[in-house]
């Protein structure tokens, strides 16, 4: 399988990550993310355990995450959607660069956003 950059198509991919409380909310955010082409791919992982500090407390919460797949210069438009969209009234949305993928993944991702 060949291997290459994500720069090498001049386009900056990101995996982005977002938490939601349930999997109904996780497939209405992500199926409105894809149909909006702000999203090529969004994988739903349900089941995880989310610590954290709010208002000055140690919390505990059931959660799901979902891991976006999408351009660097969509970031703005996907927190926009979140920011109408997501229940939470501070929501995660973090990402991280693609630097190496897949050269068939990237052409995917290339044609798709």
């Amino acid at each position: 399988m060949a291997f290459g950059r994500s720069s090498s198509s001049n386009r900056e991919f990101q995996v982005a990550l977002c938490t939601v409380p349930d999997v109904t909310t996780a497939e209405q955010l992500a199926e409105k993310m894809v149909k909006q082409s702000l999203a090529a791919c969004v994988n739903i992982i349900p089941a995880i355990t989310s610590v954290y500090q709010w208002q000055d407390k140690t919390e505990k919460d059931p959660e799901v995450l979902m891991v976006i797949k999408t351009e660097a210069d969509l970031m703005a438009d996907l927190g926009e959607l979140l920011d109408e969209e997501h229940p939470y009234e501070v929501y995660e949305l973090i990402s991280c660069s693609i630097e190496q993928a897949s050269t068939a993944y990237l052409s995917w991702l290339n044609d798709t956003l």
